[in-house]
């Protein structure tokens, strides 16, 4: 008798790994042959962190408005440390209507 189930059977979560690695193995194995390509995504999570505490601690964003005015402010000082700038100096020059540009790659 029919159990009721339908499509295929579950995979062990090994299984769905191993496919997945055969699947994708050029993305995964990039950063072997990338120079540019990081070992971890540890940058990009590191990126986001401040975002999420913040969000944490205050609760979230009172308005759509102050959540975009807070993620342009903190990416541009992300960037800007990232390329070895002096953020003090950088946040003096743009409230002096003269922000200093990141450099694009």
């Amino acid at each position: 008798p029919p159990s009721g189930k339908r499509g295929r059977p579950r995979q062990s979560k090994a299984t769905n790994l191993l496919l997945r690695l055969r699947t994708y193995t050029d993305d995964v194995w990039r950063f072997a042959t990338d120079p540019g390509v990081p070992f971890t995504n540890n940058l990009a999570e590191q990126a986001v962190r401040m975002s999420k505490v913040k969000q944490k601690v205050s609760g979230g964003f009172r308005t759509k408005k102050g959540a975009d005015a807070y993620c342009i402010i903190h990416s541009y000082l992300a960037t800007m440390h990232k390329q070895g700038a002096n953020l003090f100096h950088a946040l003096i020059l743009t409230f002096q209507g003269q922000p200093p540009q990141p450099r694009l790659a």
